[in-house]
């Protein structure tokens, strides 16, 4: 008879989240894991597969989480311009909160490129996930009159990414919250009308 699993399987994991966020996946060794995760190998290969699997497990469940949050902020209030800027500070505080953990996402990015099928597949579905809810306020907010009318829905989602991209590796990189906020700021002014 199997042996009981005596750790919480969404606990290990996030705490997979923190390891490979701060270190990667070539720079997060097996050890480093296991001391993390606070389980062993037999469970570590039992209930997430190799070290691969578990990274791959862990950039999906990260960005699926940030990109929730993120498109929730996008809707979370009535004006358009409202909700790209809630979006975009919700982003900063998240990224200020754990700077060394801000961004697996852009993390997988930088260290695999294109050379990884896998983290590719991920990054694009949330990637494109989170650019058709741009996409779709923009458009809102051209009808109602709050975005300016230059801006075409497709370039200023991919603006938005982008300056979302930007954020997160500024905050890696040791910007303040003030400056972070600074960029939103201007972000913002190059879509809605003031």
């Amino acid at each position: 008879m199997a042996r009981p699993r005596e750790f919480d399987r969404d606990t290990a994991l996030k705490r997979a989240i923190e390891v490979f966020s701060a270190h990667g996946f070539e720079g997060t060794s097996t050890p480093m894991l296991l001391e993390a995760m606070k389980i062993g190998r037999q469970s570590l290969y039992d209930t997430f597969g190799d070290k691969r699997s578990l990274y791959l497990e862990s950039l999906s469940r990260y960005s699926e989480e940030s990109t929730s949050g993120t498109i929730s902020r996008l809707f979370s209030e009535p004006s358009v311009a409202k909700g790209l800027r809630r979006s975009l500070y919700g982003f900063i505080d998240e990224a200020m909160a754990d700077p060394a953990r801000a961004c697996l996402g852009v993390h997988s990015v930088a260290e695999f490129g294109t050379s990884s099928a896998e983290v590719n597949a991920i990054n694009a579905a949330m990637g494109d996930k989170t650019r058709r809810a741009v996409e779709a306020r923009l458009r809102e907010g051209l009808e109602r009159g709050e975005i300016a009318r230059w801006v075409e829905p497709a370039t200023g989602g991919g603006f938005f990414m982008a300056t979302l991209v930007g954020l997160k590796i500024a905050a890696r990189g040791g910007a303040g919250a003030d400056d972070l906020r600074r960029i939103a700021d201007l972000a913002l002014r190059a879509l809605v009308v003031e």
